[in-house]
């Protein structure tokens, strides 16, 4: 940390409203990383306005009404009606703002490398409204080198100087959609800058807001603390992944040898599989980090693995049930199955690279008669076709000649499901006893 008689007088002039909650900040995209940070930003008693390319998401937040599971509306409407939070596709409404957050979306391309088309976009389309003192912090989880290569000399553009009158830095965001014991608020906020003054800037933004700041030494090191984070969990799940398919070789139960193994107090650490990864962080961001490496001539043999282990979870999944159908003198063509979940992870709304999707795709493919159940997934459509969720998942249960569990939402009765199922192929071990011989267990 810089001590504070180095910092330009522009540093101290914002830290001094960041500090004072006189500043008024913007957060460009308002998804379920942007969203809740202006509501969090705005609790911390700052003046936020969201930027949003989606003309129904803006004027819904407008209205008090949250499109995010993780933000109420009693939590929301509140701030919308004391002016601190208001919402606008407009660039132009950041004229006036002290500091800035981007949490844009980062997709992988179809060809695999990252597609930055929205941070650039939003750099280019913030240009307008730059200005001494200002703050702006990337959020959005990319490669290192991204804020320095591509953010810097959009905003250098400005003729304004980097660490003097203007501040950078990166700051993965944490969100873990559906968790309330970790929030936005408590969850350890990573921060590193251009320079030191960045950093400090940057950090006295979020300190007002978030319990616990942590501040490192440049923004590419921020930028590897996030890919750190995902590719550990992607290498450890793709790990347990393999387990089940050797155990399953081996006819072993891998959840009864998880579970002995979770016993030990040190030395391990309890991952569990599934049918695949979804979501926007884990299948995508280690994926960034081994593009990065391909410019260093160095293979990221771990991750490649580890990707090409968990791609493959839904095919596996189908096999699976396949056979689990043949031993029940069943062919998967023609029979009727109903998939529970089609988010990628419980409880939350989120449909991203869910596996439950390839899961249903890949049956329809083979000739099944499929529809699901997921009471966060109202309808979803991918690839040109789509479904609706059926209302009640008993009746289908007893009609399916199959029910597969994909994401195991609390609040299911998967109880009831089982008394009137005729097969059960259980990914999740939702159904924890066993369940007897008509379900099949990952």
């Amino acid at each position: 940390m810089s001590p504070a008689n180095k910092l330009p007088p522009a540093g101290r002039e914002l830290i001094d409203k960041f500090t004072s909650r006189q500043a008024k900040v913007g957060v460009i995209g308002l998804g379920y990383v942007g969203l809740p940070l202006a509501v969090l930003l705005a609790e911390a008693g700052y003046r936020v306005v969201g930027i949003d390319t989606d003309e129904n998401k803006v004027a819904a937040v407008n209205r008090g009404e949250s499109h995010i599971l993780d933000v109420s509306r009693e939590t929301l409407a509140p701030l919308v009606e004391a002016g601190s939070l208001s919402a606008s596709t407009s660039y132009d409404d950041l004229a006036d703002v002290d500091g800035i957050s981007i949490s844009v979306p980062t997709p992988l391309r179809k060809t695999g490398d990252p597609d930055l088309s929205h941070i650039m976009n939003a750099a280019r389309k913030l240009a307008p409204a730059l200005h001494s003192p200002m703050v702006v912090i990337l959020e959005s989880t990319t490669y290192p080198g991204t804020t320095r290569e591509v953010v810097l000399p959009e905003l250098e553009n400005s003729g304004l100087t980097i660490g003097e009158d203007l501040f950078l830095a990166f700051s993965p965001e944490r969100v873990d959609p559906g968790r309330t014991d970790w929030t936005t608020k408590n969850t350890p906020k990573v921060i590193g800058g251009i320079t030191e003054a960045c950093t400090e800037v940057a950090a006295a933004m979020y300190q007002q807001a978030i319990e616990t700041v942590v501040q490192v030494s440049s923004t590419e090191v921020a930028e590897m603390t996030k890919l750190l984070e995902n590719t550990f969990r992607a290498v450890n799940i793709a790990m347990v992944n393999e387990m089940a398919v050797m155990c399953e070789r081996l006819n072993l139960d891998v959840w009864e040898v998880i579970e002995a193994a979770a016993s030990k107090p040190f030395g391990f650490m309890k991952f569990t599989p599934g049918p695949g990864l979804g979501g926007h962080c884990i299948p995508i961001d280690p994926l960034y980090l081994s593009w990065k490496l391909k410019s260093v001539k160095y293979n990221a043999r771990f991750i490649e693995l580890a990707s090409e282990i968990n791609t493959a979870m839904p095919r596996y999944v189908v096999q699976r049930i396949q056979d689990a159908m043949n031993e029940h003198g069943k062919a998967v063509r023609g029979s009727k199955f109903l998939v529970l979940g089609a988010a990628f992870k419980p409880n939350v709304s989120d449909t991203r690279e869910s596996p439950a999707i390839d899961v249903i795709g890949l049956l329809r493919d083979k000739g099944a008669e499929v529809s699901y159940y997921d009471p966060y997934v109202p309808a979803f459509e991918e690839d040109g076709w789509g479904l609706t969720s059926i209302e009640d998942p008993i009746p289908a249960a007893q009609e399916a000649d199959c029910v597969v569990i994909v994401t195991d939402h609390d609040g299911v009765d998967y109880a009831a499901i089982h008394k009137v199922a005729q097969l059960i192929f259980d990914t999740r071990n939702a159904l924890k006893d066993g369940g007897g011989e008509k379900v099949v267990k990952l």
